[in-house]
């Protein structure tokens, strides 16, 4: 009784323990796919300048600086103007958005605040997810538009979660899925991949579409180059200067006698 009471816990316990394995080996898969851990983590700044399409055909510029630890410096230019975002790696952001009707310097909001840290990560969540709090699951492998995929789920440590869909010959992330926060509207969000380049020995998507699906916030980004390492002045992560105040109109000249 007692052997075979035995066999049964380790009947129960086998498949955690395989599941486990397996949640490691894509991750380890993953993150060699991507260049290994060791050029992943020897890359400091970033520098990437592409071309954005928001709806209507609306199409824009955009410098994104990336410095470790956590540092954000965003410019998107359209139509001239410059809507720009600054995060100095702690606790401070700042935007300027000369499409809003408040056109100064504005502190960064809570909810943008609390989600620099993920965004900002230049490792990505499954390096070292451990330390950083999350947990990852290996939901399924399954067909993702006609395509092999991995299913995982990652919760960070605040509880939020999203799911990564990770090609099954690249193991390269192809797409993700979760919340966000717009205008005060918790909305589903989904961000498709593609176009992978090798940089430095590290491989970077170039083309990036993503937003809340039937709704008007969208974009599409294609990426032109990406710098490793260039050097950036701490001043990009700081408050921004405000935006220089309009000319004033000259008087006409008083008409002759």
């Amino acid at each position: 009784m007692r052997t075979k009471l035995g066999f049964t816990i380790l009947l129960c316990l086998l498949p955690l323990t395989l599941a486990a394995q397996t949640v490691d080996e894509v991750i380890k898969k993953a993150i060699e796919s991507r260049g290994g851990v060791d050029k992943i983590k020897a890359v400091q700044s970033e520098r990437i300048t592409g071309r954005v399409i928001f709806p209507q055909g609306v199409e824009g510029t955009l410098i994104l600086e990336l410095k470790r630890p956590h540092k954000l410096y965003s410019e998107v230019t359209v139509e001239g103007q410059k809507m720009l975002r600054a995060y100095d790696g702690k606790l401070a952001g700042w935007t300027i958005n000369p499409f809003s009707e408040n056109k100064e310097v504005q502190p960064m909001a809570e909810d943008e605040l609390k989600g620099m840290p993920d965004e900002t990560d230049q490792d990505g969540p499954l390096v070292d997810y451990k330390a950083k709090g999350s947990q990852i699951q290996l939901v399924a492998k399954e067909d993702l538009d006609g395509k092999a995929v991995y299913h995982l789920k990652i919760t960070d440590k605040n509880g939020e979660a999203r799911a990564y869909f990770l090609d099954a010959s690249t193991f390269l992330t192809v797409k993700w899925t979760g919340i966000r926060k717009i205008d005060n509207q918790l909305l589903p969000w989904e961000c498709t991949l593609s176009d992978y380049r090798d940089v430095g020995g590290l491989k970077f998507p170039f083309k990036i579409d993503q937003g809340s699906p039937d709704t008007e916030f969208r974009q599409s980004l294609t990426i032109d180059k990406v710098e490793l390492n260039p050097k950036i002045e701490e001043s990009h992560f700081a408050k921004p200067a405000p935006p220089p105040a309009p000319a004033a109109t000259a008087p006409s000249a008083p008409p002759r006698s």
